[in-house]
């Protein structure tokens, strides 16, 4: 007879690895897995120098939220460890996040994020300490499938699903991670928290991007790749000057407010060069051809890991 979890064996036998970032998700996760009788260990990752993002509201992985992952933990019941992730995760997300934008891209680093450092190195540290599963508290559901195997579905709330950022996870992967919240809504897991006397029930909600404190990226990028931001001009389709700018970085491929020039009809943001460090901009209908190139880069990049 399978558990809740679709594993063989009671809860009692069962270890499980929970992925404790500080916030009321993942900490309601490892509680309703204690609850049940699961053997969980809660692991909290140092992803970054949380120095400066220790007192932010909304940040994540940082000291306070090391704080409130381990008072969880005690209060629950269970073994906590904070893991130093700093060298893989600026190898892995903030570097590849600095050379995506330098390339004219926009990039996600939540599911660089998900891809190499929580569902790839978590993941084999969980089984390292004899844990069948790694649960997360994503907003996300996984189903057993006829053929054998699991896929990834979204949420039952809408507004809360978390599917987009885990679209990269793999079969292997999907086999051995579960959501718990996949069926619930943000209400419930908050009255769980209470329910459970969780002192982050009512913890703001982390907010991208976590590894910059001051919530301006082109600081964070302009600090690791010196001279990111030196200026260009602003161009149409066919290489006509229409003014200046401070910074590709300072552009998303697809804007249209905030470029700083006028030619009577709406420009959107087309392409950014950054050999010749040239914002392209041109109507909305140029953006489908340049979009497809910039996913096609980025799935290039992506197979490259």
């Amino acid at each position: 007879m399978l558990n809740s979890l679709d594993l063989e064996g009671s809860p009692q036998t069962t270890r499980v690895v929970v992925a404790m970032s500080g916030g009321v998700d993942s900490s309601v996760t490892a509680a309703l897995l204690k609850a049940e009788g699961y053997d969980v260990i809660g692991v909290t990752l140092q992803l970054y120098d949380h120095g400066e993002a220790t007192h932010r509201k909304g940040a994540c992985c940082a000291g306070q939220d090391i704080h409130d992952a381990r008072a969880v933990a005690e209060r629950i019941g269970i073994p906590h460890y904070v893991l130093d992730y700093e060298h893989r995760f600026k190898e892995a997300v903030i570097d590849g996040f600095a050379d995506s934008y330098l390339a004219g891209e926009t990039p996600v680093p939540c599911v660089q994020c998900n891809q190499l450092i929580k569902f790839r190195d978590l993941l084999t540290t969980a089984q390292e300490l004899g844990a069948k599963v790694l649960a997360t508290g994503h907003y996300v559901a996984s189903r057993t499938l006829p053929a054998g195997g699991r896929a990834l579905y979204r949420a039952r709330d809408p507004e809360r699903d978390q599917s987009y950022f885990l679209f990269a996870t793999t079969r292997e992967q999907l086999n051995v991670l579960r959501f718990p919240l996949g069926e619930r809504s943000k209400v419930e897991t908050r009255e769980l928290a209470r329910q459970f006397g969780l002192a982050v029930a009512d913890k703001h909600d982390s907010q991208d991007i976590c590894f910059v404190p001051t919530g301006r990226y082109t600081e964070v990028i302009e600090r690791l790749r010196p001279g990111a931001a030196e200026p260009g001009e602003i161009v149409d389709l066919n290489g006509k000057v229409l003014g200046r700018h401070e910074g590709i970085i300072r552009f998303t491929v697809g804007q249209r407010r905030g470029l700083g020039v006028s030619a009577g009809r709406p420009l959107y943001v087309v392409r950014l060069d950054a050999q010749s460090r040239n914002v392209v901009v041109g109507p909305r209908e140029a953006l489908r051809t340049s979009r497809m190139r910039l996913r096609d880069r980025q799935l290039d990049r992506r197979g490259q890991h």
